[in-house]
């Protein structure tokens, strides 16, 4: 076997290592709301605030007991951001997506009213933590639903800037409970203090605005802070900084660099990051306890490309891992799907969960085993074999072409050169004879002046 054959071999059975089993909880065609009535819903699309041609797209997920909370892309034609959906169901058909906590706490550019639903987490009391980008009339806010006493809603804090919020991790200690968020364009990170009621700002030095963040597990002292740059490159931070109001620059450690940028990242009860690239087909994780080494957790080999926000994941309090999937080819394949993996092992890339029966299409199109069989690993492991290979063809046909057209241009600009060196030397060699002639003809008119005409020497003679 050629070593070329052998590291083929090897970066497919790497790519099946990092491959995790998932159970798909849904997969619908479509989407829509769950509206108070049909004339509401009549009216919406008469006047363009409802628009089921548009593509809803979840950007953060939340989990809890029996329900999933997802803030939603929100732009023309979408409604609301913040919408929920049951863990589980009995029917098959596409489930209408209530507004959470409720219609009526739902109106854009109305300061008392969620207007744009960004970054989700629950805490350990049952509390879920939005954070509200707001709009251009509202500052940006953080609010709770209590979901243990009937969804009670509080309006916590009104952040002291507007926009550019995007996600947010939960801190809790024994004092307080801190919530660190992201500002996009700006080198800080904001914090908010539970205790304090207050909200101060973490410079950052050397580093460019941050977009997506993630916090070491609970238990683990100091907690780290991970965020990541406009550059795709992997920050850390001690929580102790960021919870002391310092108003010095932080210095934050550079870990490595992201092969695209995350605007999600989550990190599990065992210390792995997970990292949703934008426009990407696959989630990455790394094990924080060793040395960096991006791995493809999850892919969808068929995946738009064009898709902005393909993924979001979340982990609820079981330690069971969500994902929401949005393929906008919408050819065969169900446009949404919802997913869940078991978190119970201590690495998730080594966990044997089994999923539900798939369709001949996910075979072909998820890179996740999917039973326990021999027959069914060798035929994952040939697929991954084939589908490094294929990419490696696309690779190698590109580069013999663009070698062919090099040679080829190569080759023509020689002969041409060749062509024309014989033209060159004649042309000079005609130059010269001209030149030659000239001067010759210059020497004879001035020897034919001097030399006396037929009439001159009759006089002389006479």
């Amino acid at each position: 076997m050629t070593p070329f054959f052998v590291a083929i071999l090897l970066l497919g059975i790497s790519s099946l290592a990092a491959a995790t089993n998932f159970t798909k909880v849904f997969e619908w065609n479509e989407l829509d709301y769950e509206w108070p009535s049909e004339a509401r819903r009549s009216q919406a699309l008469n006047n363009g605030f409802f628009k089921p041609e548009e593509i809803i797209e979840p950007l953060y997920m939340a989990v809890y007991e029996s329900r999933v909370f997802l803030s939603l892309h929100r732009y023309g034609g979408i409604p609301v951001s913040l919408v929920s959906l049951p863990t589980s169901s009995a029917s098959s058909m596409s489930p209408k997506l209530p507004p959470f906590p409720s219609w009526d706490m739902h109106e854009f550019g109305n300061c008392n009213k969620i207007e744009m639903a960004r970054g989700l987490e629950v805490d350990s009391v049952g509390r879920l933590w939005v954070l509200d980008d707001g709009s251009s009339k509202c500052n940006s806010k953080i609010w709770t639903i209590d979901l243990t006493k009937n969804d009670q809603t509080k309006l916590m804090h009104q952040l002291p800037s507007i926009r550019h919020f995007n996600d947010l991790v939960l801190d809790e200690t024994p004092n307080d409970t801190f919530l660190y968020i992201p500002l996009w364009f700006q080198q800080s990170i904001s914090v908010f203090s539970l205790e304090r009621n207050e909200t101060w700002t973490a410079m950052m030095h050397i580093i460019k605005s941050s977009y997506s963040i993630a916090l070491s597990p609970n238990g683990q002292e100091p907690r780290q802070l991970y965020f990541c740059n406009n550059l795709n490159e992997l920050f850390s931070i001690s929580v102790t900084a960021l919870r002391s109001a310092t108003q010095c620059p932080l210095y934050p450690k550079l870990i490595a660099k992201w092969a695209g940028k995350p605007y999600r990242m989550m990190m599990d009860n065992h210390g792995t990051l997970y990292s949703a690239l934008f426009f990407h087909s696959y989630v990455l994780s790394w094990n924080t306890s060793q040395p960096f080494q991006g791995k493809r957790f999850y892919e969808f080999a068929s995946l738009n490309s064009f898709n902005t926000f393909p993924f979001t994941i979340a982990l609820d309090q079981n330690g069971t891992i969500w994902m929401t999937v949005v393929d906008t080819n919408n050819g065969e394949k169900p446009r949404y799907r919802l997913l869940k993996a078991s978190d119970s092992e201590p690495s998730l890339e080594a966990s044997s969960v089994m999923p539900a029966t798939p369709t001949t299409t996910e075979q072909s199109s998820l890179l996740i085993s999917l039973a326990p069989t021999e027959e069914t690993a060798t035929t994952t492991i040939l697929t991954l074999i084939l589908q490094q290979f294929r990419l490696f063809n696309y690779v190698l046909f590109i580069f013999v072409v663009f070698n062919v057209i090099l040679l080829t241009l190569l080759i023509l600009r020689k002969k041409s050169n060749n062509s024309l060196l014989p033209n060159t030397k004649e042309a000079h060699q005609v130059a010269i004879f001209h030149e030659k002639s000239v001067k010759y003809q210059k020497l004879h008119n001035s020897v034919s002046s001097l030399s006396p005409t037929p009439d001159q020497e009759a006089v002389e003679i006479s």
